[in-house]
């Protein structure tokens, strides 16, 4: 019996001290995590992108390679950037048309303000390389 009381004693100590060990906390350099990392610019898009993304046009060009229609690099290559092709790709926009890249026509976008139709086709004229 005494030997129980001897190992249950023994054994409480034991733990007894094991719960008040408390390892010191690794001191390490400080690093400051914001001047760290790359300093990443956000992507802003013109006004004339964002309407482009925001409506149907996607379904038919893409920025490089040409889908249904030309691409918008392509049109930008064909058409110098000035304020008669700046109206003109916007009356297409908003009019539609045939003819000028195959036998597919452009539909129209009469919803498209004459002023939104201006932006875009500003944008895409923004492409040539």
């Amino acid at each position: 019996m005494k030997r129980t009381f001897l190992i249950v004693g023994l054994t409480s100590v034991f733990f007894a001290s094991l719960s008040a060990f408390k390892p010191e906390p690794k001191t390490e350099p400080a690093v400051n995590i914001s001047s760290a990392t790359p300093k990443i610019a956000p992507m802003q898009m013109s006004g004339g992108e964002l309407l482009i993304n925001k409506s149907d046009c996607i379904g038919c060009h893409h920025k490089i390679n040409k889908l249904i229609g030309p691409s918008y690099t392509d049109i930008a290559k064909k058409y110098p950037n000035n304020d008669k092709n700046l109206t003109y790709l916007a009356d297409k926009i908003i009019k539609g048309g045939a003819g000028v890249w195959g036998k597919i026509p452009m539909t129209p976008h009469p919803k498209v303000s004459k002023d939104d139709a201006k932006l875009m086709a500003k944008y895409i004229l923004s492409l040539k390389k």
